[in-house]
């Protein structure tokens, strides 16, 4: 008798450290693992191209990343979720009320002294 055997796919969870491409997210994972010598644990990080089809993932997010058919030569995985969003930090000072204004720049000539 056959039975519907479903395949379970293989999950990582790590933060995703570029979303420049279109579509594309590069997750970096992380792992420790004891030296096979010197037993001392030691970090191992890997990074896996994943398919982010909304663009929702942002730099600093933590994801869940989960196997599926080779979408192009290096993306072999898919964005599942967004464990936890990144802090995001604005360069525009006007938003928390600080006030900018023209800013003048001193240049000194290099002389003899």
């Amino acid at each position: 008798m056959a039975e519907n055997k479903q395949g379970v796919k293989n999950e990582k969870i790590g933060s995703v450290v570029a979303n420049k491409m279109a579509k594309t997210i590069v997750v970096e994972v992380t792992r420790r693992v004891p030296h096979p010598v010197y037993k001392r644990i030691v970090t191992k990080r890997k990074k896996f191209y994943a398919h982010d089809e909304q663009g929702t993932a942002k730099i600093g997010d933590v994801v869940r990343i989960v196997e599926c058919r080779p979408m192009s030569r290096l993306k072999r995985w898919q964005l599942g979720e967004v464990v936890r969003r990144a802090v995001q930090v604005t360069t525009d000072l006007s938003s928390i009320g600080i006030e900018t204004g023209p800013e003048k720049r001193v240049s000194r000539k290099k002389g003899k002294s």
